[in-house]
């Protein structure tokens, strides 16, 4: 397969491409850090008690979780103006707007009530689920956006704008609410997502599907039928393997780092400034050099490449918690963890993107994306008690060396001097 066989035809040019990406990126990530940090912040603000705090936002957050459950309907029902990804995205942005905008309502009352918490949290719930949802029509657009050889750098700007949005209704969001009040940092992410409705419509259109879905029965069945067709009954269990394991040791890592740093003796304070927004910059920057690597390297050798230096921030940390080092040791622990996260995270997506059909990609993403999550939660449950019987410095060397287990389908599914995924989707050999 050439670099540019699996291109999908896209209207507009590269850069028309990738300013889209990263503006439905900041779309993304803004609904996100609402229903977690800023409800949060509104609730302790309200002397809502810590048990309710702690049940409200979780209980709103449970759509991202099930979202793969309704995806197959956006696949069968496209709304077909402006095409049949951003008119599903228009109507969502939207429908956040108003959400937002009655939230900020809420949250101008003084002193909430059973009542105005219970709407609190319904509202909530349906930020989530319209936020949700917008992420698989987001993921499905940039799927049948971007060609191949784009997809390295989309991947990149969506996760920079990813990282954006997260970071304005987190700084902006609390310095509105200490400035002017909670309804104002509600009416603000209001604002915020209506300011990129505009570039979703000046999007570059999708061209039409030869063979869209025809029946509900189809866009849920035939997601799946066609995966397994495509790559074989041999490939495809070892390409879902590799789906969850690739970012396994980002899991591990992740479960535990703060209770580590917690037990070494830093400050909440050094904490927070490192783990918050130098680590932030530090994706960011990890994400950007992903994009320009990738476009040099292609997928095969970009995928080695970063696994290998996101396994290289596990072992910053077995080295701080070995030998120390303060907090210039923390400083470095965390930029190359969080280069390397970003780094990992920009081949991550755009692998997950070559292994989408376009007739599917909303439910087929969705579906990838959730079985990755898995590496998250349920891999990385034994975390806590693998941690409590070697120590730190020997399990931070085991969260590294669980990068084998991927390396080792890599060599199968990715070889070094290939020059694309097996059973990744390639038009030209499409029979539909």
């Amino acid at each position: 397969m050439s670099p540019h066989s699996a291109a999908p035809a896209a209207a507009g040019t590269a850069r028309q491409r990738l300013v889209a990406v990263a503006a439905e990126g900041v779309a993304s990530g803004s609904p996100l850090n609402i229903g977690s940090k800023l409800l949060q912040g509104w609730l302790s603000a309200s002397g809502v008690s810590l048990e309710l705090i702690g049940v409200i936002p979780q209980l709103a957050a449970l759509p991202y979780a099930f979202k793969v459950l309704w995806s197959p309907l956006l696949d069968r029902w496209p709304l077909g103006w402006p095409d049949r990804r951003r008119g599903w995205i228009l109507v969502l942005q939207l429908s956040l707007v108003v959400v937002l905008l009655v939230l900020a309502l809420v949250a101008g009352l003084t002193a909430p009530g059973p009542g105005v918490l219970r709407l609190a949290t319904l509202l909530a719930l349906v930020l989530a689920a319209a936020s949700a949802t917008q992420d698989i029509v987001v993921d499905a657009y940039r799927t049948d956006l971007l060609p191949e050889h784009e997809r390295g750098q989309g991947a990149a700007v969506h996760n920079l704008g990813y990282r954006t949005g997260m970071l304005l209704v987190s700084s902006g969001g609390f310095l509105l609410a200490s400035s002017l009040g909670w309804w104002a940092a509600f009416a603000g992410c209001a604002v915020l997502m209506l300011a990129v409705v505009p570039f979703t419509l000046m999007a570059p259109r999708l061209a039409p599907l030869d063979h869209p879905p025809t029946s509900l029965r189809q866009a849920v069945v035939g997601p799946a039928r066609e995966f397994l067709r495509r790559t074989g009954a041999g490939t495809a269990p070892w390409l879902l393997l590799l789906v969850l394991l690739y970012r396994w040791p980002d899991g591990l890592l992740a479960a535990l780092s703060i209770a580590f740093l917690k037990q070494a003796g830093f400050s909440d304070a050094q904490i927070g400034l490192l783990d918050g927004g130098w680590a932030i910059a530090a994706t960011m920057a990890g994400t950007l050099l992903g994009g320009v690597l990738f476009a040099r390297l292609g997928l095969n050798r970009s995928l080695w490449l970063f696994a290998l230096v996101g396994a290289a921030g596990n072992l910053a940390y077995a080295a701080l918690a070995r030998f120390g080092g303060g907090l210039p040791g923390l400083m470095a622990a965390v930029s190359l963890e969080n280069v390397g996260n970003g780094m990992v995270g920009a081949g991550f997506v755009a692998l997950l993107m070559s292994l989408c059909n376009p007739r599917f990609s909303a439910t087929q993403y969705a579906l990838l994306s959730s079985i990755y999550a898995f590496s998250r939660t349920l891999l990385a449950l034994p975390s806590g008690w693998l941690a409590a019987r070697v120590g730190w410095s020997e399990y931070f060397v085991l969260t590294a060396l669980a990068a084998l287990p991927s390396l080792a389908l890599m060599a199968r599914l990715v070889p070094w001097h290939g020059d694309g995924c097996r059973g990744a989707f390639d038009p030209a050999r499409d029979p539909t």
